[in-house]
């Protein structure tokens, strides 16, 4: 049984929901990563509040997917770690994770295809997976884009300048609203965009050619 049925409100909190949410916290390496999880979820119940589709699969997918970024899961040598899929590394871990955890042995493969799509080039073949890539993608605008993208700056071998970071949220604000899939994610996009170009215009403005 989901433990949300949307369609009549019932719902039903399962243990393993807490089992998870403390593993990802004991393992989220830097500390700020955790934050991402309860976000995204919490955007998954946004799109999805008018849509009846498997809760525990989603909340699954949302706290386990990233694990492969944090530091203790990840390569250290930066050469390994360019060409490292975090994606892989979470598919092939989160059946043990899950299984400790007490989650349903058979919902286990809907959850490594939500986890397996999450990302914006990916195409989705499941709802779950359409609202959990989408929440992804929501995560990557507006305020808490930026700041997520300037967190990298100094720990992220991609994020060496102020200008890289420019760079890819420039990249972020003209690529990513136009790849959701769902009316309710377009929506919530809407407000992200403009905080998003409202912030880039003000630093170019103030830094002009010397942002560096």
């Amino acid at each position: 049984m989901s433990s949300k049925l949307k369609s009549t409100g019932e719902q039903v909190i399962q243990p393993y929901r807490a089992a998870l949410e403390t593993y990802i916290a004991t393992n989220a390496n830097p500390t700020h990563k955790f934050g991402h999880q309860p976000r995204l979820y919490a955007l998954t119940q946004q799109i999805g509040q008018a849509l009846t589709y498997d809760d525990d699969v989603v909340f699954a997918a949302v706290w386990l997917h990233d694990l492969g970024v944090f530091i203790g899961h990840r390569p250290e040598d930066a050469a390994a770690l360019k060409t490292w899929d975090h994606v892989a590394y979470i598919i092939e871990r989160a059946p043990a994770i899950l299984t400790e955890a007490g989650f349903p042995a058979e919902k286990i493969p809907a959850v490594l295809e939500v986890i397996r799509t999450h990302q914006p080039q990916d195409t989705p073949l499941t709802l779950e997976a359409t609202i959990a890539r989408d929440a992804d993608i929501l995560e990557q605008l507006g305020a808490i884009g930026i700041t997520r993208t300037l967190a990298k700056l100094g720990s992220d071998t991609r994020f060496c300048t102020f200008t890289d970071a420019l760079h890819a949220l420039k990249k972020q604000l003209t690529t990513l609203p136009d790849q959701l899939k769902l009316d309710t994610s377009r929506a919530l996009a809407i407000p992200r965009f403009h905080i998003m170009q409202s912030f880039l215009d003000a630093l170019e403005s103030e830094a002009g050619p010397n942002l560096y």
